[in-house]
């Protein structure tokens, strides 16, 4: 039987990050060359060098500030010639397009992929403070199938699906909010570490009870932070990469399976897609969830994380409240950092890359004023609800 398992012949060479501003001034063009004019620079590349582009999710929300530059785009502003490029927001969530552009190179398609992630959710929402790709489609200005489900019961934002998933935990559980507090907590304090980070003043875990209740039993800290930004990372041939100056960091394996239904209501509360994902990203490969040095896990609401660090079995299943409580696991000097860049609760929704962009930092020892100790594995997961996808990364 064949059993390639092709995500091991790519490495990530590259990173590069556009400022995080609530709002920049710059335009949604200019972040994502910013990005990823840094990022070919950082991996020893030129533009002619790059022959595939790749994001999530794309060029079809035509302007949307959820996705204002798709591949397509880009290609024409940098000047590439292409062999495969590729967007589109069916797919296993923000890691979306790692994943593909780790398949493309696989396929032989491609030497260096460029994937890149833009968003401009704060601009927008000077303009409109309802704005948000979810309020968007549950008010009827998307035809999406799903969506339509959720408005006669007025889910108008994504709160009211996450406070499901916390709902259900706690009774599960036995969650309690001073443990979900733990996660707010600890981004806010690598936060103040991160100078691109939006939100650097310190929080007390008597400044996140006193913060607004949004849908109960999630508050307003458990919130991701909307921002206009751009992440990009260069994906190589693993055997080319061992030439550039950054010393690869092989993505040992990959999660993006989905065993439920598609449908942010209909499938388990407690587990969502990430138990699936998991499950997948440790059948390829041999590693274990006790090497993982350090995890980037998905905050866009804070019971995410709590999921997820169960999902990638970094704690029992149920027991990530306990896992977090006091948070010193987690701290940056912790067994098991997470977040390290602040995450999307105090850093900016940088959506999935910024994630990935972190974890680089870290295994390649640049994380300045927040670096963890040395480690060579990183377990990187994004997505909620039907959404999910995750990565192992390895320093070689």
């Amino acid at each position: 039987m064949f059993d390639h398992r092709y995500e091991k012949d790519v490495a990530i060479t590259g990173v590069g990050q556009s400022e995080v501003g609530r709002p920049s001034n710059k335009s949604a063009m200019r972040l994502t060359l910013d990005a990823c004019l840094e990022a070919i620079a950082d991996a020893g590349l030129q533009r002619s060098d790059i022959d595939g582009v790749a994001c999530w999710p794309g060029d079809n929300n035509n302007g949307d500030p959820f996705s204002p530059v798709g591949p397509s785009a880009l290609k024409s502003a940098l000047g590439l010639n292409v062999n495969w490029f590729g967007g589109g927001y069916e797919g296993p969530g923000p890691l979306t397009g790692v994943i593909n552009g780790a398949m493309a190179i696989a396929a032989g398609l491609c030497n260096h992929v460029l994937v890149f992630r833009t968003i401009t959710e704060a601009s927008a929402r000077r303009v409109n403070k309802q704005a948000g790709a979810l309020t968007n489609k549950t008010q009827g200005r998307d035809s999406s199938y799903a969506w339509q489900w959720f408005t006669p019961f007025n889910v108008q934002s994504g709160i009211n699906l996450m406070a499901l998933y916390a709902q259900r935990h706690f009774h599960e559980y036995g969650t309690r909010p001073e443990q979900l507090a733990q996660i707010a907590l600890t981004c806010r304090q690598n936060a103040m570490r991160n100078p691109k980070a939006l939100y650097r003043t310190p929080m007390s875990m008597d400044d996140y009870m006193a913060s607004r209740m949004i849908s109960s039993p999630l508050r307003m800290f458990d919130c991701d932070v909307h921002c206009d930004a751009s992440t990009a990372i260069i994906l190589s041939r693993r055997d080319i990469a061992r030439d550039l100056p950054n010393a690869p960091i092989r993505i040992e394996a990959m999660g993006a399976a989905l065993n439920q239904p598609w449908s942010w209501d209909q499938i388990s509360l407690t587990r969502m897609a990430a138990f699936d994902v998991g499950q997948m990203m440790w059948a390829r490969t041999d590693y274990t969830p006790q090497d993982v040095g350090s995890a980037q896990l998905y905050d866009g609401f804070s019971i995410l994380t709590l999921i997820w660090l169960e999902a990638l079995g970094l704690c029992p299943t149920g027991e990530s409240g306990g896992f977090v409580e006091g948070g010193t696991r987690i701290a940056l000097e912790g067994t098991l950092p997470i977040n390290t860049n602040g995450g999307q609760l105090s850093g900016g929704r940088t959506h999935g890359l910024g994630y990935v962009h972190e974890a680089c930092l870290q295994l390649w020892g640049r994380a300045e004023g927040r670096q963890t100790r040395e480690h060579r594995v990183s377990a990187v997961a994004a997505g909620g609800g039907p959404l999910g996808g995750s990565l192992l990364l390895v320093r070689e």
